[in-house]
């Protein structure tokens, strides 16, 4: 094994005194996950660490094979060889190791067909997963097979299952299933979630499921698959078979998180929802139509309605007191921006782009936090809710390394699921629909009310929201100018007000944005001088093509004497395509058109004898007509 560059090692030794009355140190932990080590595993060294009981070598670059002598740890407990580069066959020499009870094989590059008998005598075995990055990974599915374990963990990803394993059948205390990324497809068996009075967290995405029965309690994810329904019994709505819809009884299930977006869900929300004990709600990429309901924020902190068909207007939200991200971008929702919105205290991210919502944008909007500060604290009780562990679970009798693995979802805050969840949080900003997931989100404050019809005035209040990083107002006919308490947006990083219908100058006092990547004002009717100091120094001419009274180098156009005042106006107009016309312009060219065509035409009356002839007995005709009426 090559030498690393070491971000971290752990030890846990434990002194031990020999039978001559020499004491020595006995290695009991070795954490050397998170480093730079590549190459092969040699076969001395880890193999004389006959007492070792828990090995970390995860997020590495180790390639190759376990040495066989990997057998010889009889003592090991915990065996983490995650995010590394090991290939050939999954290790069998697991199976003589009787005192396991994590195994993480996940993210590596095995291939081949792994076959649960392996590890089905490890009877203290409570974490297992496994993974691939190949493809090529197969699980084989025993009928008859009846492990000695009872797993509280299990994580099969990328192993191309076309069903669900027949041993977990024989599972009775699973708290977690991940079966993502795999090739399960129709109705999932009829045993299957049954058994598990303690499952909490459910991972199905990216498999082709059409039914699922589920149960009470859970944590879902099974995004990307094509559910055309979800099954009666364990939702007390028997005999309700659903096809494209939802029962209002399921959203009355006390989930911690839902996650049913990018199916084909179709029908309408339950105006009846509420939400007591749901954290985060991902219903995007649907189909679901009809009204939002008003009580979809209670107990609700992630709301995310993005590309679905909803309409209507937008609800005066009951108990809105938790939640932080409100998305409902892409959908056709109409009418005013409500000022009750600004009754979000909380709120971190507020997405309402691309709907029809005209009228003008409230300038209460100020009075919401974007993180200055949040007026309420979380009920410690509500973060435990979140725990796949809960009080009964006697994990004090566990190595406390093994507990930190097991304990991948924290109890303590909701966001912490994302050790086993792709949280995703996906916001337009500088230029680009970021994807923002982990701890990124508690960087993310941002407005985005573009592709709109909103009209009137930019509120001036807005420059309140100092820690808002991300502003975008772009393709609406906004009007009047750049305020200039934007200079207030110190953490500002991106803003786009282009393709509105703004005049006057852009304010010099927003050179003092220290953090400005994007401002693109393209395609309104700003005039006068370009700022030329800051950040502007770094923006380019397409942050304001289509103002032809703008001056200044990035648009290559010498501020004369006519440009600098920064108070020349325009007559503007758009039309639907989003171009920006002058008007005086057009009129000029019109009445010159004209004009060209009429003298063309007097100029033939003048040289073509048969022009004129045809023309004046025209002329007769229509006079003889007129007599006659």
């Amino acid at each position: 094994m090559s030498t690393p560059s070491f971000r971290m090692i752990g030890l846990m030794t434990r002194t031990a005194t020999a039978a001559n009355g020499k004491e020595s140190s006995v290695i009991l932990q070795l954490d050397v996950c998170h480093n730079k080590f590549s190459g092969t595993l040699e076969e001395e060294g880890l193999c004389r660490l006959k007492n070792l009981r828990e090995l970390d070598l995860s997020r590495n670059e180790v390639i190759g094979r376990l040495p066989r002598c990997f057998s010889s740890l009889t003592k090991l407990e915990v065996l983490d060889i995650s995010s590394n580069k090991f290939s050939g066959t999954s290790p069998s020499l697991i199976s003589n190791l009787s005192s396991l009870q994590y195994v993480s094989f996940s993210d590596n590059e095995f291939e081949g067909v792994f076959s649960v008998e392996l590890i089905a005598n490890l009877s203290k075995l409570k974490v297992f997963k496994l993974s691939s990055r190949t493809g090529f990974l197969r699980i084989e599915n025993k009928i008859s097979l009846q492990p000695r374990f009872q797993l509280s963990v299990v994580e099969l990803q990328h192993c191309n299952l076309e069903t669900v394993p027949r041993f977990l059948q024989h599972q009775k205390d699973l708290r977690l299933i991940n079966l993502s990324n795999n090739k399960l497809t129709g109705i999932s068996p009829s045993w299957f979630l049954e058994n598990y009075p303690r499952l909490q967290v459910l991972l199905l995405q990216n498999n082709s499921f059409t039914m699922l029965q589920l149960p009470r309690q859970l944590l879902l994810n099974h995004n990307n698959n094509h559910f055309t329904g979800i099954g009666d019994g364990l939702l007390n709505s028997k005999d309700n078979l659903l096809k494209g819809t939802i029962p209002s009884t399921f959203f009355s299930i006390p989930f911690k998180l839902l996650d049913l977006s990018k199916n084909k869900f179709s029908g309408s929300l339950p105006s009846n929802f509420s939400g007591r004990d749901m954290g985060l709600l991902y219903l995007h990429d649907n189909e679901f139509s009809g009204p939002v309901p008003s009580t979809l924020l209670e107990n609700v902190m992630l709301l995310d309605l993005r590309n679905n068909k909803l309409s209507g207007t937008i609800p005066r939200f009951v108990s809105n007191r938790y939640i932080l991200y409100l998305l409902l971008r892409g959908n056709t929702l109409t009418g005013h921006i409500p000022t009750s919105l600004c009754d979000l205290k909380s709120i971190k991210v507020l997405d309402l782009s691309n709907n029809k919502l005209n009228g003008s944008i409230p300038s209460c909007l100020n009075n919401v936090s974007f993180g200055r500060s949040l007026d309420y604290e979380i009920d410690p009780n509500y973060g435990d809710s979140f725990g796949i562990a809960g009080g009964d679970n006697d994990l004090q009798a566990y190595p406390m390394f093994f507990v930190s693995r097991f304990l991948d979802l924290p109890l303590e805050v909701y966001l912490d699921y994302s050790g086993y969840l792709d949280f995703s949080l996906e916001f337009t900003s500088k230029r680009r629909y970021d994807s923002y997931t982990g701890e990124s989100f508690d960087f993310i404050f941002g407005l985005d009310f573009s592709d709109n019809e909103l009209s009137g005035e930019i509120p001036r209040e807005l420059g309140d929201l100092q820690r808002m990083r991300a502003l975008n107002l772009s393709h609406n006919s906004l009007s009047g100018l750049v305020p200039e308490s934007f200079s207030n947006l110190t953490d500002i990083e991106s803003i786009d007000l282009s393709f509105n219908v703004l005049n006057g100058s852009i304010p010099q006092n927003l050179t003092k944005l220290d953090y400005l990547v994007v401002f693109n004002v393209s395609h309104n009717n700003l005039s006068g001088s370009i700022p030329s100091q800051g950040k502007f120094l770094t923006l380019d001419e397409t942050n304001y093509i289509g103002n032809p009274f703008l001056c200044g180098s990035p648009v290559n156009r010498s501020c004369d004497g006519n440009n600098t005042t920064g108070e020349k106006e325009t007559n503007y107009r758009r039309k639907d395509g989003g171009v920006a016309i002058d008007m005086e312009m057009f009129y000029w060219s019109l009445g010159a058109s004209y004009s060209v065509i009429l003298m063309t035409f007097i100029v033939f009356l003048c040289f073509d004898s048969s022009w004129r002839r045809a023309w004046f007995r025209l002329v007769d005709a229509f006079i003889r007509c007129f007599k006659c009426v």
